[in-house]
């Protein structure tokens, strides 16, 4: 599939704020949005967002309305997901995905919109945005890591993710498309219509407050349904409060290195995207990417731009 770039921000766009997901905390909306302002961004969102139904941010009615319609406007030049939780999956069947190719925006957010992002991006081809939201990141004075968040979403040419914090599990080299997100919603996919496309990916993997025999079991799981056999290379997330109970005589690197043990590529531990204690990162998915891993540390290249610059 022919991949698609939506056009570069630009200081001054409006940027429209979307709550597909769960509801969240007007305070911290509040702050993301005076964030995006003093960023030079406009903030923009329809006064239903704060609707509550059950654990929803409204009815999906709502939720779906306010996407396709937010996507259609053309003078919103991003969407940029309030917060994640749960609930994205409800949108997915009535979703009309031609929308994301006719009208190809800018869409970032992580955790649950996992889901909308590695559909949109399977489906269409568009390039969409694993990163900080609005009432979470964005909030926080340390919330967002601005160097990837400008480059992915200005449209530099190529950059170097930050990586330093990064542990190598298996040494290597591998190139192909970064693709990935929060790892139980990857799982979930399996078996459905949406379910994820792997092929010739580095595989973004990350999540929250899972015990290590949860992640061996999520990663089983992509292991037997074959969804790691043309994967190239494997980089996990800060993996935050994924820790053994108790005093364990083990860790949840050796762990995932015991499940992963006849994968040839790559593998690395600890890139601050997702859900992370502060300076989220900003990964484009689609694009293609470089992994490298030397006695300096960790390369993680991104080889091409992920937005279109306009005149």
């Amino acid at each position: 599939m022919k991949l698609i770039k939506p056009p570069a921000l630009r200081p001054g766009d409006k940027v429209g704020i979307i709550a597909p997901a769960s509801s969240f905390n007007r305070q911290g909306f509040a702050a993301g949005c005076e964030r995006l302002r003093q960023m030079g961004y406009e903030p923009v969102f329809a006064e239903d967002i704060f609707d509550r139904d059950l654990y929803f941010a409204g009815a999906t009615e709502r939720r779906l309305r306010e996407l396709e319609t937010m996507l259609e406007r053309s003078d919103i030049a991003a969407l940029i997901c309030a917060r994640g939780g749960y609930g994205s999956n409800h949108l997915l069947e009535r979703l009309n995905f031609e929308l994301f190719a006719r009208h190809p925006t800018i869409i970032v957010g992580c955790s649950d919109i996992t889901t909308l992002l590695t559909a949109i991006t399977d489906r269409t081809g568009l390039v969409t945005f694993h990163g900080p939201m609005v009432a979470k990141d964005i909030a926080s004075v340390d919330g967002m890591e601005l160097t990837s968040w400008n480059h992915a979403l200005l449209g530099a040419e190529a950059w170097e993710i930050p990586a330093h914090n990064t542990q190598v599990l298996r040494p290597g080299q591998a190139e192909g498309r970064l693709y990935g997100g929060c790892m139980s919603l990857i799982v979930a996919s399996l078996g459905t219509q949406f379910e994820v496309h792997t092929d010739d990916t580095i595989l973004f993997l990350e999540d929250i407050a899972e015990k290590p025999y949860r992640i061996d079991r999520m990663l089983m799981q992509l292991r037997l349904a074959g969804k790691l056999d043309h994967v190239r290379g494997i980089v996990f997330g800060e993996m935050t409060d994924c820790v053994p109970p108790g005093s364990p005589d083990y860790t949840l690197q050796e762990v995932i290195l015991r499940v992963l043990h006849d994968f040839q590529g790559p593998i690395v531990y600890g890139l601050s995207s997702g859900h992370v204690k502060d300076h989220n990162i900003t990964l484009p998915l689609g694009v293609h990417a470089e992994l490298t891993t030397e006695t300096t540390g960790v390369k993680l290249r991104i080889t091409e731009a992920a937005t279109e610059r306009t005149s």
